[in-house]
């Protein structure tokens, strides 16, 4: 798996990359928790994420946000590293510009700036979501969330209380032409300790049925 260096908005930004033996495979960009809180793109479900997509034969992508590893600049509360997620989509397209479509995960602050870069990338047809912190963070901006995804957290998450959650699950159910799907683990909580593989296997399980069709409405591609 390529360590790789690439040209960040607040300087360059270090990932793992690996890319598919197909030209227009699907890309997949994975993000990391609160880099304050010990969040890197090693952490152990980023790391499986990573991996989940590469055995489906996507373009995969792992990174550093700013000021972790050896990423250069300084935590930014979330708007540096939106930027920085842009980045590296874009740096991935460049390498790849035959493909087509593009799925980003997020764990925990990862999600709140996966969520965002969906808004912003028509390109990003699915997104998986673990342990979004809508007590935390503002979700607001999902007016409409423009892709179908999975949102999946515990039930013993006290850093995000599954009512909140469920919140966010609610609103988004509201809106038309998508498809949210929740999962719930039992007795996990946002640290997803002992439940970790559980965890892998419901994501993956996930995404094998959006690749076969299921679980999206069908949607108009929107422009870039």
């Amino acid at each position: 798996m390529p360590e790789v260096i690439f040209a960040g908005p607040a300087g360059r930004l270090e990932g793992r990359y690996q890319p598919s033996k197909e030209k227009s495979a699907p890309i997949a960009i994975v993000l990391h928790p609160h880099p304050q809180f010990g969040g890197t793109m090693n952490n152990k479900i980023v790391y499986d994420l990573f991996y989940m997509f590469q055995k489906r034969d996507f373009t995969t992508l792992r990174f550093n946000f700013r000021g972790i590893g050896r990423s250069q600049g300084e935590f930014d509360h979330g708007t540096g590293e939106l930027s920085d997620a842009a980045a590296a989509l874009d740096w991935v397209q460049s390498l790849h510009p035959d493909s087509k479509s593009c799925w980003v995960a997020g764990y925990s602050f990862g999600s709140w700036i996966g969520m965002q870069l969906l808004m912003r990338r028509p390109e990003i047809e699915g997104f998986i979501s673990v342990a979004p912190q809508p007590n935390t963070y503002d979700f607001s901006f999902l007016a409409p969330c423009p892709s179908s995804g999975l949102i999946i957290h515990g039930d013993a998450d006290k850093v995000a209380p599954p009512k909140d959650v469920q919140g966010l699950v609610d609103k988004l159910h509201t809106q038309k032409g998508i498809t949210i799907t929740q999962k719930t683990i039992p007795g996990a909580n946002h640290f997803f300790a002992n439940d970790s593989e559980l965890l892998i296997q419901e994501c993956a399980d996930y995404l094998d049925r959006r690749l076969a069709g299921e679980l999206a409405d069908p949607r108009p591609k929107r422009l870039r």
